[in-house]
C-alpha cells in the first residue's frame, strides 16, 4: 500500500531553516531460541560487533554525556539507575572486557549510532529534518540490526538469534523507543510540561503499538486485557530525570547534544516502538506541531488531574470512551483531547508547507476514523492492526483473550525477521501503508540526510574513518595534526551551512584541509 501525493514534501530552504529536527532511538528485544538462559549483555555486544567487517575500535566520546542534569534547573546527586549500574559493574567484573568495550559503540556511514545499551542492542537514527527522512532512517535501522542478527546467526551456525521491535518481554521488563526533538532553550521548561502533558498522555490513540495483558515494572504479567500502549503500564510518575526506574511520562534529563545556551533536547521515553510507517510519521509529526504551538503559546488550556492514572486508563480502553478528569473538573476522552490540540494546530499552521498540511489532514482523518470506522486504519496504526490480527485469530481458533498463545503472537508481530514477523507478512502482502520505497530505505542505510549534521557525521565516517579519534553527537575529533582537530556541530543546524560544510569535507584531501576551509569561511562570514 504505497502512499501517493507526498512527493511535494521537499521543503524550500527558507522553510527548512525553521530548525525542525528530530530523531528516534530504538532498543530492540533480543532472544536466543537455542538457550534457556541467555546472557543479554554478551549477546547484545556480540550482535552489534557482528555488523562490523573489521575489529571493533572504541571511538565514542562519553565525556559529553551527563544524565544527572535536570531541565528543571538543578543537578541530581544520584539516579535510581545508578545503583543498578553499580550492581551491573560488580556482576560484570569477571568479564574479559571493560564497560566501554561492552557498549561497542559504532557510528555508521549513515550518521547513526548503533551500540549495546547493556542488555539491548540500540539503534539511534541520525538527526532528520523531514518525516520521510526519519521514517526511512528508522526502517534503515531495522535492516541494519537484522543484518547484524543474520551475521551473528552465521557465526552460531543456525537461526537462533531473534530481534523484536517492541517494548516488553511480558515478564515485567520494559525497554524503550525514544523520540527526540530540537527545542529552543528560550522556551521555559515549565511551559513545555504544561503544554505537552495532556497531549502525550492521549497520544497513544495514534502511536500505541498495542499489547496483550497487564504488567508493571518487575512484577507479574496478567492475560486477558488488550491495551493501546506497551509502555503505559510502566509509567510511574509525571516528571523525573530517571529513565529505567520511576519512569516518567515526561523525562526531564537536560542533555542537549548541542549548544546548551541556545537549545535543549526534548527526550521522550513514554512512546512505543512502531512497526507501521504511518504511525511513526504521524506520532513525530503531531508532536512537532504541538511543540510549535507551545513555542507560539497557542496550546489549548488543559491540565490533567492525575496524568499517571490517566495514561493507564486510556491504554486499557480500546473503545476509546474512557473520560479522564481535568483539574477544571471537565472530563474528556483521549480522542477529545487530541481534537483540542489538532484544532489549535489547524488554526495556527494550515497552509505552512506540504508536510505540515499532510500532518494536519492525517491527524484529523485518523481521529475521525478511530471513532467511526477504525478498520480503515489497519496497516496504518499498530494497535489497531495488531488488535485486528489477534481478534481474527481468537475467532478462528475459538480461544479466549486470556490464552497464552496470544502473547506469543503479540511478540511475533514485532519480529523484524521478514521470514517470521507478522507485521512483515502483512507488509509483504501489500496490506500496510508505506511512506518509503525500498530505494529510500536502501539509500538511508548508506548515507544520512544531506541537510543535517547527521549526514555530515556519516560523510566523515565514510571519507576519513581512519583519522577519527573520538565522536559525539555534536563534535568529531580527528587525529594526525600538530594540534587537536575538531569539527564542532553544536550549532550546525542551518541546512545551507550543513551542505556547505559537507561539500568541503567531500572535496578535501584530508580533514585538516576541510576544517581549515570551514573555519576560514566561518571567520569571514562573522
Amino acid at each position: 500500500m504505497q502512499v501517493s501525493g507526498l512527493s511535494a514534501w521537499g521543503l524550500s530552504a527558507c522553510q527548512q531553516a525553521s530548525m525542525r529536527l528530530f530523531g528516534i532511538e530504538t532498543e530492540y528485544g533480543i532472544a536466543r531460541h537455542d538457550q534457556n538462559e541467555m546472557d543479554p549483555v554478551v549477546e547484545s555486544m556480540e550482535l552489534v560487533r557482528a555488523y562490523l567487517a573489521s575489529p571493533f575500535e572504541r571511538r565514542w566520546d562519553y565525556a559529553g554525556e551527563d544524565p544527572h542534569e535536570d531541565a528543571r534547573g538543578f543537578r541530581v546527586s544520584g539516579l535510581a539507575q545508578d545503583k543498578e549500574e553499580d550492581q551491573f559493574a560488580r556482576l560484570d567484573a569477571h568479564r574479559p572486557f571493560s564497560f566501554h568495550d561492552m557498549k561497542s559503540d559504532l557510528v555508521l556511514p549513515n550518521g547513526a549510532r548503533f551500540y549495546n545499551d547493556h542488555t539491548h542492542p540500540e539503534y539511534s537514527t541520525p538527526e532528520c529534518r523531514t518525516l520521510k527522512q526519519l521514517v526511512a532512517h528508522d526502517r534503515a535501522g531495522e535492516r541494519i540490526v537484522q543484518r547484524a542478527a543474520a551475521r551473528r546467526n552465521e557465526q552460531l551456525g543456525g537461526t537462533n538469534v531473534h530481534l523484536y521491535k517492541n517494548n516488553t518481554d511480558f515478564h515485567g521488563h520494559s525497554y524503550g523507543c525514544h523520540d527526540n526533538y530540537l527545542v529552543a532553550r528560550a522556551i521555559p521548561f515549565a511551559r513545555l510540561v504544561s503544554g505537552l502533558m495532556p497531549f502525550l498522555v492521549s497520544r497513544q490513540v495514534i502511536a500505541g503499538a498495542g499489547k496483550v495483558g497487564v504488567e508493571a515494572q518487575e512484577s507479574g504479567f496478567v492475560q486477558g486485557v488488550y491495551q493501546l500502549s506497551q509502555r503505559a503500564d510502566f509509567m510511574e510518575t509525571d516528571l523525573s530525570v530517571d529513565t529505567m526506574h520511576n519512569r516518567p511520562i515526561l523525562n526531564t534529563r537536560d542533555e542537549p547534544h548541542a549548544d546548551g545556551k541556545k537549545y535543549r533536547r526534548l527526550h521522550l521515553i513514554l512512546g512505543d516502538a512502531n512497526m507501521c510507517e504511518y504511525a511513526t510519521a504521524l506520532k513525530v509529526g503531531v508532536t512537532q506541531l504541538v511543540l510549535d504551538l507551545i513555542a507560539r503559546d497557542r496550546v489549548p488550556a488543559l491540565e490533567l488531574e492525575e496524568p499517571v492514572a490517566a495514561i493507564k486508563q486510556i491504554s486499557r480502553d480500546t473503545d476509546l470512551k474512557a473520560a479522564v478528569r481535568l483539574k477544571d473538573r471537565r472530563q474528556l476522552s483521549a480522542v477529545e483531547i487530541q481534537h483540542c490540540y489538532c484544532d489549535a494546530a489547524w488554526r495556527e499552521f494550515s497552509g505552512t508547507d506540504a508536510e505540515t498540511d499532510w500532518i494536519l489532514q492525517e491527524w484529523s482523518e485518523t481521529l475521525r476514523l478511530l471513532m467511526q470506522d477504525r478498520r480503515l486504519l489497519v496497516g496504518k496504526l499498530d494497535w489497531v492492526t495488531k488488535h485486528w490480527l489477534l481478534e481474527t485469530f481468537v475467532r478462528e481458533e475459538q480461544i479466549g483473550w486470556d490464552d497464552p498463545w496470544l502473547a506469543s503472537l503479540d511478540l511475533e508481530y514485532h519480529n523484524i525477521d521478514p521470514e517470521r514477523g507478522l507485521h512483515r507478512g502483512l507488509e509483504a502482502e501489500g496490506k500496510v501503508w508505506r511512506l518509503t520505497t525500498e530505494q529510500d530505505v536502501e539509500a538511508a542505510m548508506l548515507a544520512g540526510p544531506a541537510d543535517t549534521r547527521g549526514g555530515l557525521r556519516g560523510l566523515c565516517v565514510r571519507r576519513f574513518s581512519d583519522r577519527i579519534s573520538q565522536m559525539q553527537w555534536e563534535r568529531i575529533k580527528f587525529s594526525g595534526g600538530w594540534r587537536p582537530l575538531t569539527l564542532e556541530m553544536g550549532d550546525l543546524f542551518d541546512p545551507n551551512d550543513v551542505r556547505i560544510c559537507a561539500s568541503l569535507f567531500e572535496r578535501a584531501a584530508s580533514p585538516n584541509d576541510a576544517l581549515a576551509a570551514w573555519n576560514t569561511r566561518k571567520d569571514t562570514s562573522t
